[in-house]
């Protein structure tokens, strides 16, 4: 029988796995087997994605690049630029790696990465201007026609670099913001991720020459004869103009979207379903877990930013008791405020957990940096004080020479976390018994002797309770359970 059958007023944002099984066919596979090498589920979305991809060199760029804020971006040969301020090398390295790793899931191919160590970023031009003639030269070379800096550059920076380089020139938060365009599905999540870059661009609106500062007054739209003298609107507030609009428009579409959210979010708590979040870096395995613990069949890409819409999936406990898993959207180093911003309603339901299931990629070269650079945000987004419990999953990529020294100062650093593969499922059944240990349980123990009558109030135990005992005698039920106190207040006239 599925949660829905047992639990039929149970709020149905969420979906029940077993309401797509076919009820006269034994499941082939158990969650509980830890010999199962995949258990990912049915995942049409990555069917879809799959099936249309960047073919190389095969793009047609125009040569007038004054309106390349307006084009989408299309990243295919890049050459990445970082400057190196501050830590170790071995920090610039893993920097420039991910950066590697985003403008490869955005659809480019990176043909040459260099550094430059300063003690700040120039403020003309990021990198220097001997460093730019140096990427001009490597750009030639590789026949390049991107180059990405690992940073968030000013307009002024943007135009100094395209005018040296003559290649388009993008940063770190445009191509986040790109690889968020190309994967956001819903209506929320499109509506979100352009929010946040009208916002980015509102910032940054540029031109070469006379390109934004035409003017036209009057009835002359070309700005020349009587009526074209005035103080008309320039180009540049033209566009600054609409953009504020279209901001205005999205932010009072989103606010009706969080407005059905949270109806649907009360309607959890009223009925005291317990819920976890699944938070960690991106493409550190949580839409896996997510999947290993349900049976969502969610999408599962080895790639960045795969998962941007949140999914919530009900579940229970061995002892009966119904929580809620929502995998969130991944977390990376400096994420734009931007985006942190737009995607404010759907990073609260990591705040409005009971607990945050922290996934960390044990096999990253970093994954302290991923612990910090994540809890950055959850206290960006006021979800620092929600008890965490930290899982390294992927421990099956770790390299086998160096696996034992690896796992032992994770276990030394960290002593309350698990470890976990979610491919192979070694650990997930310490895992699923760790989360149910910690789920919050209801305060107050009663002992009732419940007439069959009141079949209700058994029913209610079932959904936001705990049983102990139960006991049929011919006067009704005869229970000892845990409960809230508001049901609590429904028991005393049958208190014994």
């Amino acid at each position: 029988m599925s949660v829905a059958d047992r639990f039929p007023d149970f709020p149905d944002d969420v979906e029940d796995p077993a309401d797509s099984a076919d009820p006269t066919q034994e499941p082939d596979v158990s969650l509980e087997d830890p010999e199962v090498l995949d258990f990912d589920g049915d995942q049409q979305d990555l069917a879809d994605r799959l099936s249309l991809r960047r073919v190389a060199g095969m793009s047609t760029q125009l040569a007038d690049i004054s309106e390349v804020e307006y084009r989408d971006l299309q990243l295919e040969r890049v050459v990445l630029v970082g400057v190196w301020t501050s830590g170790s090398q071995a920090d610039a390295d893993n920097s420039m790696t991910e950066l590697k790793q985003l403008a490869e899931t955005a659809g480019s191919e990176v043909l040459d990465g260099l550094v430059q160590r300063r003690t700040h970023p120039d403020p003309a031009t990021f990198i220097g201007r001997g460093k730019v003639d140096e990427v001009r030269e490597v750009v030639v070379a590789t026949g390049a026609d991107t180059v990405i800096c690992d940073g968030e550059l000013t307009a002024a920076q943007l135009r100094n670099l395209e005018d040296r380089i003559k290649v388009k020139v993008i940063d770190r938060t445009m191509l986040i913001l790109d690889i968020f365009a190309q994967h956001a599905k819903s209506v929320e999540g499109k509506a979100q991720v352009e929010l946040a870059q009208l916002n980015y661009l509102k910032q940054r609106l540029r031109g070469w020459g006379g390109n934004l500062s035409r003017q036209a007054g009057g009835r002359a739209a070309g700005g020349a004869g009587i009526g074209g003298r005035g103080p008309g609107e320039t180009k540049i507030e033209t566009d600054r103009r609409r953009i504020n609009h279209r901001i205005s428009q999205l932010r009072s579409r989103i606010r009706d979207m969080e407005s059905t959210r949270l109806t649907k979010r009360t309607e959890r708590l009223r009925h005291r379903i317990p819920s976890i979040a699944i938070v960690g870096y991106t493409n550190a395995g949580k839409s896996s877990l997510l999947n290993r613990l349900t049976g969502a069949g969610v999408l599962v890409e080895d790639a960045l930013f795969a998962t941007l819409d949140p999914t919530t999936r009900r579940t229970e406990t061995a002892d009966g008791r119904i929580f809620t898993l929502t995998d969130t959207v991944g977390f990376v180093r400096h994420l734009p405020h931007d985006l942190v911003a737009a995607f404010a309603s759907t990073l609260e339901e990591s705040a409005d957990a009971d607990l945050l299931l922290h996934v960390v990629d044990a096999a990253d070269p970093d994954p302290v940096g991923q612990i910090r650079a994540v809890r950055d945000v959850l206290n960006d987004i006021d979800a620092g004080g929600v008890p965490e419990q930290l899982v390294f999953n992927k421990i099956d990529r770790l390299d086998p020479a160096h696996a034992g020294e690896i796992l032992q100062t994770l276990r030394t650093n960290y002593p309350e976390a698990l470890f976990v593969s979610a491919r192979t499922g070694e650990g997930i059944a310490q895992l699923r018994a760790r989360l149910e240990e910690r789920l919050p349980r209801p305060e107050v123990e009663i002992r009732a002797l419940v007439p069959y009558a009141r079949g209700d109030l058994l029913d209610a135990i079932h959904r936001a309770g705990e049983f102990i005992t139960q006991e049929h005698t011919a006067d009704g039920t005869r229970v000892v359970a845990r409960v809230y106190p508001e049901l609590a207040a429904e028991f005393e006239p049958y208190a014994e």
